[in-house]
Formats: structure tokens, C-alpha cells, sequence
């Protein structure tokens, strides 16, 4: 087969009964092809090979659509979008692990886990280090070998049902291999990119306009609650199992051997799974994983350690929330060294200048960096860095990339150090350093185009006025066509004029003037949020909304009355009182309320009820509540929503992946909520310790 002119020929020649035999061989062959390249690691043929029998079964069904099989790979391009995600029910509970962070919290492990055995216990347990994958956890349900149900973990027992997206991963056969298939086989696993995928992926969206995704991680889990499966089957995810859900003895006796008879039925294991006897060989293996963390096609944050022996798993059993024979052991965030290539400086919203590195491509925790944030002028003078400098470089949170040292180098003193400016980047006007922080400003709120370019932006944000189409090209489109010179000017846009701009044809322009029109009537804390009032974030606007009901009672408040307003202090009272007072600040509200802005007051909260007056903290994702929306409904029923954890909180609401938030919860002793008990809580059914 070399091209494919010869593949058309060749369908071109075959009549009905001919076509059958071929599409059931390429169907075969390309199925058995799929599990030796993802399952098995073994590959026979090139990718090139594969793409054109691919191509040639495509041209047969399209020309013969009765040889279309149930088992075709074509078939994985996805059906007709759904209309909403249902829910997906856990026979097991799908739980969380606990976590490690050193090798003596590892022995600490091995040594809880021998004490609880007790007599039961052998001389050295036998452990299983496997990848702890960074993607989406998701449960796999077989029936007599055919895959019929798939979903999200949700809170552990209800999530979202995904099996319409499942069915479009490459590796996920639809049909187990093998005469032996249980009657049910319920495997749980992880879905995630490669590497490679999500960087083809990004490069297409940044061709086609759009923004790039931030992360592997968050893209996969995006990619399969996508109600259209054919968008799912265009990202290229791929799937790992791990575990089990339902018991079936007949998997074997150890974990090692139940994964090894997955692997026989056609489901991917990971390679990179050891076998380790006693807490030193697990920590070798532990060590060894994250020695090549940076080489992997795929992102890892951490590593799992379970028993091997399926009868001391049952011996062991469980806590509330986790398995006491596993536990993740988290890496501490890649480092990776580069050159620095420059020093450039960025205005920000509120004026705040920033020193930005910029480097020499850097793969740092499986992303490209090119840039990373150094904070402020101090920074500078910390690190004392120098240009062509060979520097550290780590993600923060495995998100935002940071320089984090120097390497030293000899010469290096001879290196040009970088300058803070003492002009805006942006508009030239003169710098000015905030006597309190360490923060270096723009004074020209109205001149300086890097702070318009912001302020629109968080303007039409979601958290803030939440207008749909606003988005980063429009607004630089806007600017440099001279139509907009402040947020007020927003609102006095025509039809006509944005008819003149790249890509906005007139449905495009009649939605976005639709949402302005709409906007108008947002409530007072939404539009506080957008003023972008400094120290003046979601949750402290509407707390000011509340406290004062009135955009005029706000405006007119002193600093000793912003200071009674909860979670607000003498500075921030002060930051705040000063900024609402500054000419442009009063100029920009006048313009606002001159087009038709109402800062409609809020609502006055429920004073009763099991929500009423209580503090809740949001983490980890809820299986059919949106973070935005389960935050709404708490607000709207008289509660409080805040970031952190501490002991004037009422409830932590947990979620997938919950983290720090949920063991500070339990430090605390603080109630700990899942989604199904957050709702009968709303709707007044669970009771209010």
C-alpha cells in the first residue's frame, strides 16, 4: 500500500461481497494493530501503514455502509452530541488516597500497615510503585466482555456519566480480547494526554485563533465531559487502568496478577508499574520513577504504593475516605535549568509593574515554558540575576512557572544586570513606588493602554459582568481601532462599527451588544468586582454589596466604615477608600452609570436556614455542580464562600482530587460534605451541626 490514489483504486474495485471480507480483515487487523501499540508497547507496523488502512476501511464504509462493524475502529470518531451529562452511580465507592511526602513517611507507611496485620503480617510486605498519572479518574464497566458504562469519579459515589466520549479513545477497546471475560469487570483507571497530543492539539488551536489550554490535566477532563463526542475524538486521549471496582476473585490473588489479566484482555497498563519488597525497595522505585519523570510522553505527579497481596489489602481495609494499604507519594515540582534570555516588564490591570523572565524553551513538569514570573523590583535584587544567567526553573502548584535560583557559573559577574524602569513600558509615564508593598506603579489609570487592555478584560470576566465575547483579540481590536478609551465606552458600540473588525460578522456583533444590554442590570457586587477596585475581589464585593446596599452608601463610606465590613482591615480600607475617591476612578463610575449601568442592589440574603450566616470552602471537582454554580447557590442561601480553610469554617464541600483543603478540614475536625450531602443540605433535608 503506498498512497492513496492506489487505496481508491482499490475500493473503486470491489463489489459488496468483496468489500465485506475486506472491511471485516481491516477491522481485525487494525483492532489486534491498536492493542500492540497501546496496550502492549509492541508495535509491528509504522504509523503511516496504520493511517492508510485506517483510511481505506473509511472509503469502504462509506461506499458500503452495510459493512459498517459494531467493533470498528471508524466507529471511535464519535455518535450525536448529547444533551447533558447524566449521572453515573459506583457500585464501590471510588475513594481518594492518602498522601506521603518523604521516604520516612513511606517507612511510616510500611510500618502502619505491618502493625495493623499483626500476627498476619509476613516479614516484608511485597508493594506495587505505579505512576500516579496526572489526568482524570475514571471508572470502565464491561458486561460479558462488551464496554457498556463509563464515568467520571464525581464525589466517590456519583459521578458523570462519559461513556459517549470513552467510546472515541483509541485504547479503550470496546470488546475485552479473550473467551474468559467476566460477566462484569468494572476497571478504574486514568484518562489523559500524552505530551505530544496536547501540544499538537495547542498548536492547532493557536492556528485556528484560539486560545492554547493551560494544562494536560485540566484539558483531559474538559475534553471528556464535551457533550459532543466527535470533539473528544479529535484530542487524542488515552486511557490507563490502575484498579478495580466490583471484587472478582477470578482476577487473581495479587494486584500485579490482576493488571497482567487486564493487559491479556486487550485494557493498557502502564510499563512503568515494579514490583518492590519492604519500605527500601519501594523507595528505590520511588526514586527511580521520579528520575525519569522528565523523559515520560506523559505527566506524572507522583507515585502510588498498594500491597500486592489482594488478602492484605482485605485485612487492611479502609479509613473514611481512603484505602490503608495505598498511599501517593507527591513529588515535589520538576526543576529544570535554562538560559535567561531577558528581562521584560508588564503592566498590569491595576498599573502594578512586573518584571517577566524570559527564556530559552525550557520542559518544565511536561509544558514548554518560555516565560516565568519574578514578582516585583525585589525579586531583581534577590536573585541578582544577570542576562544569560543559567537559571531554575519550577511551576508553582505545577501551574505557574517560576525562576526559583541561580546557577552559579564562573564569569557571571561580568553579565549585564537588568533595570528597572523608571517610565511605564506601556506609556511612558513616570513610575511611582507604593510606600507599603513592594510594588512598582503606572499612575495613569486613563492614558495607559496595558491598563485598559486589562481592565476590559476583567471587566466582561465571568467572576465579574460575565460578557460572553469580550474576549483578549476583540479587546485589542477595539483599542487599537481607537473605539474604546475607557470600560464605559463599551456600552455606546454599534452594530456598525463592529462590523468593521476582523472576524466579527453581524451575528457576532449583534450577541456581543446583546450581552452589554444585558449586563446593565448586574448586581451591585458583580459590578464592584468589575471596577477592579484594588484588594477588591469576588468574595469582598459582596461583602461590601451586602454591607452597604447601595453603590451611593459604598462611595460615601469612610475608611473607619469600610473597616466594618468583615475580612476588611485598616489598609485595605484605606487602599480601597482611596482608590474609589481618585478622579478617574469617580469619572469611570459617572461614565458607567451615564449608559445605563443600574448597580442593581443585591438581594437581601436568607437570615434562616441550614445555609444562612455559615462559611463554606469549595475544593476538588464536583461530579454535576460547576465550582461557579455550587458557589452561587450558597450565596443565594445566606452562606459564605472563602478560599482557605481554617476554624471559622463550617463546611468544606470535597470534591475529585480534593487536596490540602480536605486534610486541613480534617485536622480541624471540621464536617466534610460530598455533593449529593451539600444538595440535601440546600434543600433544607441534612441537619446543621
Amino acid at each position: 500500500m503506498t498512497d492513496h490514489r492506489e487505496i481508491q483504486e482499490r475500493v473503486a474495485a470491489l463489489d459488496l461481497s468483496g468489500a465485506r471480507d475486506r472491511a471485516g480483515h481491516l477491522c481485525a487487523e487494525l483492532n489486534r494493530h491498536s492493542q500492540l501499540y497501546h496496550s502492549l508497547g509492541t508495535p509491528e507496523i509504522d504509523d503511516r501503514t496504520y493511517d492508510l488502512m485506517y483510511r481505506e476501511l473509511e472509503l469502504l464504509e462509506a461506499r458500503f455502509p452495510s459493512v459498517l462493524l459494531p467493533d470498528s475502529p471508524t466507529r471511535k470518531v464519535g455518535g450525536p452530541p448529547i444533551d447533558a451529562l447524566r449521572s453515573f452511580t459506583h457500585r464501590v465507592p471510588m475513594l481518594s488516597l492518602g498522601n506521603a511526602f518523604s521516604e520516612a513517611e513511606i517507612r511510616e507507611f510500611d510500618a502502619r500497615c505491618l502493625r495493623f496485620l499483626g500476627p498476619r503480617a509476613p516479614s516484608a510486605i511485597a508493594y506495587v510503585v505505579e505512576p500516579k498519572l496526572d489526568g482524570l479518574a475514571v471508572e470502565l464497566v464491561y458486561e460479558r466482555g462488551q464496554l457498556t458504562g463509563a464515568g467520571t469519579r464525581g464525589d466517590g459515589m456519583v459521578g458523570e456519566d462519559i461513556l459517549h466520549t470513552v467510546r472515541t479513545i483509541r485504547n479503550v477497546p470496546r470488546q475485552l480480547s479473550g473467551r474468559d471475560n467476566p460477566e462484569r469487570l468494572s476497571v478504574r483507571g486514568e484518562v489523559l494526554f500524552t505530551l505530544a497530543a496536547f501540544e499538537a492539539m495547542n498548536t492547532e488551536r493557536v492556528h485556528r485563533g484560539d486560545r492554547p489550554f493551560e494544562n494536560p490535566r485540566n484539558s483531559a477532563a474538559g475534553t471528556v465531559r464535551q457533550l459532543d463526542p466527535k470533539a473528544a475524538a479529535e484530542r487524542g486521549l488515552f486511557f490507563t487502568a490502575h484498579s478495580f471496582g466490583e471484587e472478582d476473585a477470578s482476577l487473581g490473588d495479587t494486584h500485579s496478577d490482576r493488571l497482567a489479566t487486564l493487559a491479556g484482555w486487550g485494557l493498557p497498563v502502564n510499563d512503568r508499574n515494579r514490583l518492590a519488597i519492604g519500605p527500601e525497595a519501594v523507595w528505590d522505585a520511588i526514586q527511580l520513577l521520579g528520575d525519569a519523570r522528565h523523559i515520560l510522553p506523559y505527566e506524572i505527579d507522583g507515585a502510588v504504593v498498594k500491597v500486592d497481596a489482594v488478602s492484605l489489602q482485605k485485612a487492611l481495609g479502609f479509613v473514611t475516605r481512603s484505602p490503608r494499604w495505598a498511599v501517593a507519594y507527591k513529588y515535589p515540582p520538576a526543576q529544570r535549568a535554562t538560559r535567561l534570555e531577558n528581562v521584560g516588564f508588564q503592566v498590569g490591570r491595576t498599573g502594578a509593574v512586573t518584571p517577566v523572565a524570559h527564556l530559552a524553551p525550557v520542559r518544565v513538569g511536561g509544558v514548554t515554558v518560555t516565560r516565568a514570573t519574578l514578582h516585583n523590583a525585589d525579586m531583581l535584587t534577590t536573585l541578582d540575576l544577570r542576562v544569560g544567567d543559567l537559571v531554575l526553573i519550577e511551576r508553582a502548584g505545577d501551574v505557574i512557572p517560576r525562576v526559583v535560583a541561580v546557577v552559579p557559573e564562573d564569569g557571571r559577574e561580568s553579565r549585564p544586570q537588568p533595570q528597572f524602569p523608571e517610565t511605564c513600558p506601556q506609556c511612558g509615564a513616570q513610575l511611582v513606588r507604593l510606600a507599603d508593598a513592594a510594588v512598582t506603579q503606572c499612575p495613569n489609570t486613563l492614558g495607559c493602554p496595558a491598563q485598559l487592555r486589562a481592565a476590559l478584560r476583567h471587566f466582561g470576566s465571568r467572576g465579574a459582568m460575565d460578557i460572553e465575547g469580550l474576549g483578549e483579540k476583540l479587546v485589542d481590536q477595539l483599542i487599537e481601532a481607537g473605539l474604546v478609551r475607557s470600560v464605559a465606552d463599551l456600552y455606546h458600540l454599534t452594530a456598525a462599527q463592529l462590523g468593521e473588525l476582523e472576524r466579527m460578522g453581524a451575528r457576532s456583533a449583534a450577541s456581543l451588544l446583546a450581552q452589554l444590554e444585558q449586563s446593565k442590570d448586574k448586581p451591585l457586587d458583580k459590578a464592584l468586582t468589575a471596577l477592579g477596585i484594588p484588594d477588591v475581589g469576588e468574595a469582598t464585593a459582596r461583602d461590601l454589596a451586602r454591607h452597604f446596599g447601595s453603590l451611593h452608601a459604598f462611595l460615601a463610606a469612610t475608611p473607619e466604615a469600610l473597616t466594618r465590613v468583615p475580612g476588611i482591615g485598616d489598609k485595605v480600607a484605606s487602599r480601597v477608600h482611596s482608590a474609589v475617591h481618585a478622579p478617574g476612578f469617580e469619572a469611570l463610575v459617572a461614565g458607567l452609570q451615564s449608559a445605563g449601568l443600574r448597580f442593581t442592589p443585591p438581594a437581601a440574603p436568607p437570615v434562616t436556614g441550614a445555609i444562612a450566616g455559615r462559611t463554606f470552602v469549595l475544593t476538588g471537582t464536583l461530579p454535576t455542580l460547576g465550582r461557579d454554580d455550587a458557589k452561587a447557590r450558597i450565596l443565594a442561601a445566606g452562606g459564605k464562600v472563602s478560599g482557605s480553610v481554617s476554624t471559622k469554617t463550617h463546611y468544606v464541600v470535597a470534591g475529585t482530587e480534593a487536596g490540602s483543603k480536605l486534610d486541613k478540614a480534617t485536622e480541624l475536625g471540621i464536617p466534610v460534605l460530598s455533593e449529593p450531602e451539600f444538595l440535601a443540605l440546600l434543600d433544607g433535608v441534612g441537619g446543621a451541626p
